[in-house]
Formats: C-alpha cells, sequence, structure tokens
C-alpha cells in the first residue's frame, strides 16, 4: 500500500540527491557511535595510537558489546529505516512510471547485492560533493585518508555481526565489482605500496560515474576499438533475402522463452554484403543500440585484451546495446585460440545479444557452450538487389536507368562494393581535363578494381588488350564467342525475371571448352571476351595446380575458385587436360585419387556462378562427365590457307617497315603453321631486321620460320631458293 502511495522522482538527479541525504543519515549514525565508544576509550580521538588504547582494545570489551545501544543512536537508526523504505518506495513507483533512475538500472544490470549497491553509492558521494572527503577521513581517524576503505564501507552499512562476515565478499576480485570494474582499488596516501583487507581504499571507475549521471557516452578507453549506433541507424535498406531476415525474426520472437540472456548470431558472407547493416537493422527491431567492435585491433592491444575485451561487453551492458564483433575471423587462428575462449566466457557473462561477424562459416563449434549459438549466411546478393544497390548509389548522378541493370549483370559485387566503385569512378571522371560527367567506362574500370584480386597469387593476370578484328576464325565459331557474351549479359533478366534460375540452379555460371591445336586462337578468343565484357582475365596452369600429395589439389583447386567467386574475373584453365581427362578404372590407390580430384572439379566447375574457359588441344582425352556440364564447347581449327593470309596480315603493324617483296600467299601457302606459330615468326624476324636491317625482308621472315619449325620439332623443307623463285613468279 505505501508503495502505491509513494510519489515517484522527478528525474534521476532528484533520486541520487534523496540517497545522498540517506547516506548523510548513515555518517551521522557512525559519527555518534563512534563518539560515543570514544567516551568509553582511555586514548580519545588522536592521529596516534596511546598505549592506554591498546590496553583498552586488548581488554575486556564485553561491556560495550553487550550494553544496549543508546536512546540517540535508536532514534537515528529508526529514522534512517524509515527514510530508506520510503526511498525505496519512490524508486519502485518511479520505475513503474518509466522514470529512469541509473542506481537502480546499475542494480539491475550487474545483480548488485544491498551491501555492493551502497558501496558504489559511498564511493559515488564524494565525486559529487567534497565534503565527504572530510567525512571519510574524520572516521578514519586520518586527514590524509579522504576515500573510503572497505573497512569504512562495512562499518555503515553493516548492522550485524551476520552481514559483516557477508561483507567479505567485497575483498576478492572475483566480486562482481571489482570484476566489471565498477570500483577500482585506490592508492592508500599512506601507504603507496598498497594496503590489504579492509584497508583497502576504494574509488569509482570514470565510466560508472558518468553513467550514473545520465551521461550517454563511449568509455574514453575504448576510442578506436568501439563505435556506437542508435536503433535509428538502422533505416537504411539493405539488400537481403527477405527469408533470412524472417528466420531471425522469427528466432528472435522465440528466443526469450528458450534462453533470456544470451544468443550468439554469426553472420557471415562476403565483405560489402551489409553483415553490420543487418545487425542494425535486427537492433531497430528490437529498440536497441549496436555496440561495434574491431576485433582485428583488439588483438593488437597485446596484454589489455582481456580487460579492453570486459570493458566494450560492459560499454553494450551499460548502453543496453547488442555486442557486433567486427572481423571475427581474426579469433579463428590457431594463435589466437586463448583469446577466443575469452571472448566466449565474457559474452556469456555480460552479453545479450552478440554479433559474430566475419567472411567465413564458422570452424571452431561448441566455444559457446554457455549461449544459444546460431549461423546465418548472408550470401552475395542476386542480379536484382544488385541492380537495386547500384539504383540507390547512383540516383545522385544524371545517368541512364540502363546503366544499374548492365552493371549488375556484369559485376558480382556486393552493396558495400558497389558504392565504392561509383565513389571511386566519380574521382575519376572529376580527375578528367575534358568532361567531369561519369560515365560507363568509369563504372567499369572502378567495378574491376573493386573486385578482390588475390587471384594474382594463383593464377596470371592476362590484360585483354585483344578485338574481334583480330580474330582470324570460321564466321560460326566467332558466333559462338559472341554468344557467350550474349549470355553473360542477359543472365539477370533469364535467370531471375524470367525464372529459369530457379530450374537452372545448379549451372548458373557460364562454362566454354575451347579446343583445338596449339596457336590456334583459344587464349586470344577468351582475351576478346574478357575485353568485350570488360572483366579481368586470368590464366589458370592446370598441370602446376595438380599435386602428387594426396589432397593438395583439391586445396589448391579450392583456394583458385574461393577467390575467382568475387573476383568478377574469366577464369582461363590452360591446358585443363592435365586435370579434366577422362576418369581411369581404379586399379590401385592412385587411380582412387585421381578420380576423386576429376569429380571435385566437376562439381567446383557446376557450382561455379562466373565465367570458367577451359582449353584443351586433346578434346578426345576430355571425361564425358565434363562435357555435359559445360554450356558451350568451341572447336579452333587449324587454320587453312586463306585463314593464315589473313593472319599473316593481321600481325604485320602498319607501323612496321616492309619489303615489297614481301609474299604473303607464299608464306601462308607453303607453312603450314597456326596463328601462335605465326606470330612468333613474324615478332622474332622484327627484332632479326633490328639488329641488322632496316626493312623486313622475305629472308628474315624465313629464317624466323626456320627457327621455328626447329622449336616445334618439325622438318624444315622451305629454303632460300623457293623463296627467290616465288617472289620471281610474283614480279612476272
Amino acid at each position: 500500500m505505501a508503495q502505491n502511495r509513494a510519489e515517484p522522482y522527478r528525474n534521476n538527479n532528484e533520486h541520487i540527491a534523496d540517497e545522498l541525504r540517506w547516506l548523510d543519515g548513515v555518517l551521522g549514525l557512525r559519527v555518534q557511535i563512534v563518539r560515543e565508544r570514544l567516551q568509553e576509550s582511555p586514548g580519545g580521538q588522536t592521529l596516534y595510537i596511546a598505549h592506554d588504547e591498546v590496553d583498552w582494545l586488548l581488554g575486556d570489551d564485553s561491556r560495550s558489546k553487550s550494553a544496549s545501544e543508546s536512546g540517540a543512536v535508536q532514534r537515528l537508526r529508526h529514522q534512517l529505516r524509515i527514510f530508506e523504505e520510503r526511498t525505496q518506495a519512490r524508486a519502485a513507483r518511479s520505475i513503474e512510471e518509466g522514470i529512469y533512475l541509473a542506481l537502480p538500472d546499475l542494480v539491475q544490470l550487474f545483480a548488485l547485492s544491498r551491501l555492493e549497491y551502497r558501496a558504489v553509492l559511498i564511493c559515488l558521494a564524494p565525486e559529487l560533493d567534497r565534503k565527504y572527503d572530510t567525512l571519510y577521513a574524520y572516521l578514519h581517524d586520518d586527514i590524509t585518508r579522504k576515500r573510503p576503505s572497505i573497512g569504512l564501507i562495512v562499518d555503515l552499512v553493516c548492522d550485524d555481526d551476520a552481514e559483516r562476515r557477508a561483507s567479505h565478499a567485497l575483498l576478492t576480485d572475483h566480486s562482481v565489482l571489482f570484476r566489471a570494474e565498477i570500483l577500482q582499488k585506490t592508492v592508500d596516501p599512506v601507504s603507496p605500496s598498497g594496503s590489504s583487507g579492509f584497508a583497502q581504499f576504494l574509488g569509482l571507475d570514470p565510466r560508472i560515474l558518468a553513467f550514473l549521471l545520465d551521461r550517454s557516452h563511449i568509455d574514453s578507453r575504448l576510442l578506436g576499438l568501439v563505435q556506437m549506433f542508435p536503433p535509428a541507424a538502422a533505416e537504411r535498406q539493405i539488400f537481403v533475402d527477405p527469408s533470412i531476415e524472417q528466420r531471425v525474426v522469427r528466432l528472435l520472437e522465440r528466443f526469450g522463452t528458450l534462453d533470456p540472456k544470451r544468443l550468439v548470431l554469426h553472420l557471415y558472407g562476403p565483405e560489402g554484403v551489409g553483415r553490420r547493416e543487418f545487425a542494425l537493422k535486427t537492433c531497430a527491431r528490437l529498440g536497441c543500440p549496436l555496440v561495434t567492435l574491431d576485433v582485428k585491433a583488439l588483438l593488437q592491444s597485446g596484454p589489455d585484451f582481456e580487460r579492453l575485451l570486459r570493458l566494450a561487453f560492459r560499454e553494450g551492458l551499460l548502453m543496453r546495446a547488442a555486442i557486433y564483433l567486427q572481423d571475427a575471423q581474426a579469433l579463428l587462428g590457431e594463435q589466437a585460440g586463448p583469446q577466443l575462449t575469452l571472448v566466449a566466457r565474457t559474452a556469456a557473462e555480460y552479453g545479450w545479444l552478440v554479433f559474430i561477424a566475419g567472411e567465413e562459416p564458422w570452424s571452431r563449434p561448441g566455444v559457446f557452450r554457455d549461449a544459444s549459438f546460431y549461423s546465418v549466411a548472408l550470401p552475395m546478393p542476386d542480379a536484382t538487389r544488385r541492380e537495386a544497390a547500384w539504383r540507390r548509389s547512383l540516383s545522385g548522378h544524371p545517368v541512364p536507368e540502363s546503366w544499374a541493370s548492365e552493371l549488375a549483370g556484369q559485376y558480382r559485387l556486393t552493396p558495400g562494393r558497389i558504392e565504392d566503385a561509383v565513389a571511386s569512378a566519380t574521382l575519376d571522371a572529376a580527375a578528367r581535363a575534358e568532361s567531369s560527367r561519369l560515365e560507363l567506362g568509369d563504372l567499369y574500370r572502378a567495378s574491376r578494381r573493386q573486385s578482390r584480386h588475390r587471384l594474382g597469387e594463383l593464377a596470371v593476370k592476362i590484360e585483354p588488350r585483344a578485338s574481334w578484328e583480330q580474330l582470324i576464325l570460321p564466321a560460326d565459331q566467332v558466333a559462338q564467342l559472341r554468344e557467350i557474351c550474349s549470355q553473360v549479359r542477359h543472365q539477370h533478366e533469364v535467370l531471375g525475371e524470367w525464372g529459369f534460375g530457379r530450374t537452372a540452379s545448379r549451372s548458373r555460371g557460364i562454362s566454354a571448352l575451347f579446343s583445338g591445336p596449339p596457336g590456334t586462337g583459344k587464349t586470344l578468343s577468351a582475351e576478346v571476351v574478357a575485353a568485350e565484357l570488360q572483366l579481368d582475365l586470368y590464366k589458370v596452369d592446370l598441370s602446376g595446380v595438380v599435386s602428387k600429395y594426396v589432397g593438395e589439389t583439391e586445396k589448391n583447386l579450392a583456394r583458385i575458385f574461393q577467390e575467382a567467386e568475387t573476383s568478377n574475373a574469366i577464369l582461363f584453365f590452360d591446358e585443363a587436360d592435365a586435370l579434366f581427362a577422362r576418369r581411369t578404372k581404379v586399379s590401385d590407390a592412385h587411380d582412387r585419387y585421381a578420380n576423386i580430384e576429376t569429380s571435385y572439379l566437376l562439381q567446383r566447375v557446376e557450382a561455379y556462378e562466373g565465367i570458367a574457359v577451359l582449353a584443351t588441344n586433346l578434346r578426345e582425352n576430355m571425361d564425358e562427365a565434363f562435357t555435359r556440364r559445360i554450356r558451350f564447347i568451341i572447336e579452333f581449327p587449324f587454320p587453312d590457307e586463306l585463314s593464315r593470309r589473313r593472319i599473316w596480315a593481321a600481325h604485320f603493324p602498319d607501323e612496321a617497315p616492309l619489303s615489297p617483296d614481301i609474299d604473303l600467299d607464299y608464306l601462308a601457302r607453303e607453312l603450314e603453321i597456326a596463328g601462335g606459330g605465326i606470330r612468333n615468326i613474324v615478332l622474332n624476324a622484327a627484332f632479326l631486321t633490328a639488329s641488322n636491317g632496316r626493312v623486313i625482308e622475305m629472308d628474315h621472315l624465313m629464317h624466323a620460320a626456320r627457327r621455328e619449325y626447329e622449336k616445334m620439332g618439325r622438318l624444315w623443307t622451305a629454303g632460300p631458293e623457293r623463296v627467290a623463285q616465288s617472289a620471281r613468279i610474283k614480279h612476272g
């Protein structure tokens, strides 16, 4: 009844003022008790200990213990009990009406006992009013000891021996007051080397002081490690499949019945996919802030790791915020095992909702034993969501609407990288002298820069400078190459808008087999396709990927495909028959493991969503299982005489000094060699001319051709007399 009639506090400051009035009453009671005892003590109050006082302390003092308290002391105790009950009733009423009170909130957050609560109040008082320094020094009987000691706190709060015995919990480092750094042990001015037991002096942590005064700011010790985002920060659109959001929402709705305190959500996906934005939107639904912690920076703190980790999680608790561990995959390394254990322990102690963010699936099951752990994959957005991301990022630029669709189909970029690409392209446009208007080419170049290119560690990057005009191929082969480009450009429309992605879910990428003799234009064709699509081209020599050690080939292939998934590059597998060869019957262990490698590659090619081009000189060695899964198979025939003449003509630049006696018809007719060999002959002849002549003549070309034949192990039948004969025929 009394609680219902109690008047609520208007604000937090009014409540703290009442609590300080209670403390004033407690100090008055303690002063009264001390003075009454001093009257019985032969030494009296002094700054030193007299001989007769020691004798008195060691003598029979049962009289003072058994004697009843004086009337003044009893009246003070009674008044304090009434005041404390009234304060508690007003605080309870305030909380019912939604009025925020920091001290009760601190009690609830850390489950503080009455003794711990009063210890915080006693340490808070001198931070608000310096009069308490003098009062504490008076009760310590020492003008230099102005901070409260554990002994003084026990004397002020404990009314009987049972409470005094329970107060020993304050002395241990395992006390929540010290573990959470709510209170800190301070230096004794008389004994700087340190005091022990009840003589230890205590002070209030600066962040806890700010919290009690209703000041919301991040702990200064966490600057550079922690950021706080209010719920309003989640208003920005995210490009995640709604079914994933709904799954997490259902989990959060049911979580309260499973475990009301701790939930660890592992969010993983490619960089820039929106992991933090997803966490922010989740927090917005819950109406709570999000505190982010940079795990990589924290790991560099060395011996301060545990303390800073605890302070960061305490920050989340004080702010009633979820914790977001950014770049948490850094904890999965072998050397970070102890730190990961500390994270799990701290999350169980202080956590409520903890997000762990990284790029890879979680590989350490069972670490978070004291929490509910749930992993959520945030995959690369499909073309429709990528198009929406491009539209948002390009909204401030006067560009055609079709650009967003074209870029989304061309590049598999996350929303974060799309933003970065637009920003980078805008800078490129601004730096141009002729026009600062954003062009599609700027966005293409910026998109390629945003693609991750760690593929350079596994493959050789080829600059795609070739054009369609340089391709000397039959019309059907050229048409097939153009079909490849067309399918890439229209993937979004066919697989997304037309729904074919549901029926072709296992083969969303483009795979092509280029088959033909060496030098017939397989690599050049891959360059032309890459240039047409404005994608990077990486050449993988599969003969270098295959390893004699069991499992190493699969590891090498896995690294290549994983990097390629986020590279937006064309993978060109040269010498593909080294691994894509026809699977053998199992006759020994080596055959069995070779077939495992082949099966693994089948799976990766089928699951790969980019463009994979496989080149082989011997199609008949290819496994039929591969050819069934390959979208395009293009045969590169050995060039006939007419094609060879076109190839010879195409390899002479306009600036090259050519002799009028050069007979392209003769070269095409007599030298049965593919385009790659023709390129080598022309280039070697040019260098030969540069060293001993001024004009490229037939004898230079024939000399270079003989060298090329010897290199290839072919019989050289042409000679100078045939060159001269050809020249006479040509000039009649």
